[in-house]
């Protein structure tokens, strides 16, 4: 196989390449050489996606298998189409990375892979859609949604759409798991959403990155919700960042209502807790049933901090600054309590 990744230097596109180099593969990458290092043994190719120029000097470089896109979450629809545009004739198949926002319920319905997506057409610029009042539906969700309508024009049947909803593991760069490691670490009462019974459904990086190349040597097409089919309880999440740490630590569950009194952020300021419904009800069946294996979400905590107590981050992002409570904050509402 000859595989072009577009990102690779970091987080799930850097575990795409190291692992598809890994079997035997021969792999490009394709970044603007301004994040995170190459990864020894790819070609490494350096560009921006969004100029045209710099997208036909790249498909010189081809053909390719496939192509595993790692790198449009910011990116307008028009952008990705573009890229599809001009690399159709050199690339037999497109494995994009897409995400659970671009349903139409989601975060308030269960989901399967044939749930309603958002509409938003594939050739509009980054003010396409907009986010409810709620927080649901969100400008991202729609254009999420228009890029993979994108792929499809270009690609139709030779297009898969990997669709997560949190993503964790060793080199996360949205410091959702590290928080917690790092509260964990710091020990005393802390802050706990109850319900502690609470299931959620972060994959792992690794595991996400074998099934993209599972695909991209498959003949399937469509979406595939990728979360963890068991998930775990936020009191086992927890257990496991205490045990990780050697963290003598103890969660104080609060309830939500308690939470929202004080004007503690879901999501960010208590990473990985939302109260609507379908957040952790989102059917991963189809890809389980397709070759995604989900290891114990136990092992990417473990893992998680030997790569963050080793390294840290690997490369500085705003999202990073978004998640956790200040201690200061946390202590006022554990006063309180």
């Amino acid at each position: 196989m000859r595989i072009l990744v577009i990102g690779g230097t970091w987080f799930l596109g850097r575990a795409v390449a190291e692992r598809a180099l890994a079997r035997g593969w021969q792999v490009t990458t394709y970044n603007r050489g301004r994040s995170g290092n190459d990864v020894p043994g790819v070609e490494p190719l350096h560009g921006d996606r969004t100029v045209r120029n710099d997208l036909l000097q790249l498909a010189e470089h081809g053909p390719w298998d496939a192509v595993i896109d790692t790198s449009s979450s910011d990116l307008a629809p028009r952008d990705v189409l573009l890229a599809t545009t001009i690399l159709r004739d050199q690339v037999r198949r497109w494995v994009h990375i897409s995400t659970v926002s671009v349903y139409e319920g989601w975060p308030h319905q269960a989901l399967t892979d044939h749930s309603p997506l958002l509409d938003c057409p594939p050739d509009v610029d980054e003010t396409y859609g907009y986010t409810g009042e709620d927080g649901s539906p969100t400008t991202y969700g729609f254009q999420k949604a228009g890029g993979e309508r994108a792929v499809t024009e270009a690609f139709g049947d030779s297009a898969v759409f990997l669709r997560p909803g949190v993503i964790l593991g060793p080199g996360e760069y949205v410091g959702r798991l590290p928080w917690w490691l790092g509260r964990a670490k710091r020990g005393g009462r802390f802050l706990a959403p109850a319900p502690a019974s609470q299931r959620i459904q972060p994959v792992d990086v690794r595991d996400v990155a074998q099934f993209a190349l599972h695909q991209a040597a498959s003949t399937t097409s469509g979406g595939y919700n990728v979360t963890h089919l068991d998930g775990t309880s936020f009191e086992e999440f927890l257990s496991g960042c205490l045990a990780a740490t050697g963290s003598t630590g103890a969660p104080v569950w609060v309830e939500p209502a308690v939470l929202k009194d004080h004007g503690i952020a879901q999501w960010t300021e208590i990473p990985l807790w939302r109260t609507h419904a379908g957040v952790w009800a989102v059917d991963s069946s189809r890809a389980v049933a397709a070759g995604l294996n989900c290891r114990p979400i136990a092992e990417t905590i473990r893992d998680t901090w030997r790569w963050w107590a080793a390294d840290g981050r690997p490369v500085d992002h705003p999202r990073w600054a978004e998640h956790g409570i200040a201690p200061e904050k946390e202590a006022k509402v554990l006063a309180s309590l």
